[in-house]
């Protein structure tokens, strides 16, 4: 019963979990820059009933949006001086590692990545990466882990009812 209590306390104290699918929304486009998990938001919204293809569009739709914004104000630098003087470690690491493996592979393979990932997003905004290429490699990526995180979790509360029960 202590388990279920914190549990409990868990999906119940997060912000955006207050707020149901539009708190997913916003979990999930603040996520694309700010390292917020969405998966918590997720999980809490589906065990409280909500339809996990609901659930999956929202987070989705957010996340790519998120994306968007993340680009857009690496792109357009003077709103983002502050952080990108804040960390020039992680700006060179993402940088060199996107060279490394390809641009399109990174964006797709980062929102995968925390902290790190964050910021890929913002990179390619600075460096000007193009929008088409950045598009389909970053909607491909929040797609697959939107579609990820809520099979996931739906499982994964399929078990936590079986073992708690």
């Amino acid at each position: 019963m202590a388990l279920w209590n914190v549990i409990h306390a868990i999906f119940h104290d997060t912000l955006f979990i207050k707020y149901g699918l539009a708190g997913l929304f916003f979990n999930g486009m603040f996520s694309s820059f700010i390292p917020i998990p969405t998966e918590i938001t997720t999980s809490t919204l589906l065990l409280g009933g909500a339809n996990p293809f609901h659930v999956f569009v929202v987070l989705t739709v957010g996340s790519v949006i998120g994306g968007y914004i993340a680009y857009y104000l690496g792109y357009n630098g003077r709103l983002i001086g502050k952080f990108r003087k804040s960390t020039p470690k992680y700006e060179q690491k993402s940088v060199s590692i996107m060279t490394k493996y390809g641009w399109s592979t990174i964006i797709f393979v980062s929102p995968w990545i925390p902290i790190l990932g964050d910021i890929v997003s913002i990179i390619a905004g600075t460096k000007k990466y193009n929008i088409i290429k950045y598009s389909i490699a970053m909607a491909t990526g929040k797609t697959v882990k939107s579609l990820a995180i809520v099979f996931f979790s739906v499982h994964f509360l399929h078990w936590l009812f079986y073992v708690l029960h």
